[in-house]
């Protein structure tokens, strides 16, 4: 299904650690694999917030680590929030601030999760085993600015989703369901562009009747 809903794409696609992800970066013979796999920071944390309360000073000394890590972030503005003219400016000093902050802070992560004793069948070594067994692709972002560290933001633009499913019951059909991922897609996407959703989509739907071949998609509404 992932295979499917991804078509051709090329490139880095930030998950949790599911296992049923590898397949997607997984080549044939003779073949280059087209997907790398990152995972995410905020699920590493999660492990550590699950199991704070019978472990909570390990946990905490977890979370500081955790925090400076996501401060060095906060160092730099969000590229996809400037022109598109200053993006390559704030992607070079994120750049910059991975490579001297955060990947001494992540090394001192991996140290501090090697040093800690826990009992197999717990919780907190169940925490530790996820961020050391995650370690290769929790770090991809190290090398690439343009990797998020998390998915908290595409996590928050599934509530709508969510909610609605449960208070229409679904979409009936399969058509009905392609219909709704389509428009979920699209609000989200202009969401995200800091377009209004509602003027884009008049704007989209007048755009179409005039010409049924102009498409227009939310971040080229922004760039006008």
């Amino acid at each position: 299904m992932a295979k499917e809903l991804l078509g051709g794409f090329e490139g880095k696609i930030v998950t949790d650690g599911y296992d049923g992800y590898n397949i997607l970066e997984r080549a044939g013979p003779g073949e280059i694999a087209r997907i790398i796999l990152v995972n995410c920071w905020a699920h590493a944390r999660r492990k550590f917030v699950d199991c704070e309360k019978d472990f909570p000073n390990e946990c905490e000394e977890a979370f500081e680590l955790f925090r400076k890590l996501y401060m060095v972030e906060r160092e730099a503005p969000d590229p996809w929030t400037l022109p598109e003219a200053e993006r390559e400016e704030a992607f070079a000093l994120i750049a910059k601030l991975r490579e001297e902050k955060s990947r001494p802070i992540t090394q001192e992560i991996k140290e501090w999760a090697q040093k800690q004793l826990a009992l197999p069948a717990s919780d907190f070594r169940s925490a530790l085993e996820y961020l050391l067994g995650h370690w290769k692709k929790l770090t991809v972002f190290l090398d690439d600015p343009k990797v998020p560290l998390d998915t908290n933001e595409i996590e928050r633009g599934f509530r709508g989703p969510v909610v609605g499913r449960k208070n229409h019951y679904g979409s009936k059909s399969r058509r009905g369901t392609e219909v709704a991922a389509i428009f979920y897609s699209l609000i989200e996407s202009a969401k995200l562009c800091g377009v209004n959703p509602h003027e884009y989509l008049l704007k989209a739907a007048k755009q179409l009747l005039e010409d049924p071949s102009a498409v227009l998609l939310p971040h080229q509404m922004k760039s006008e």
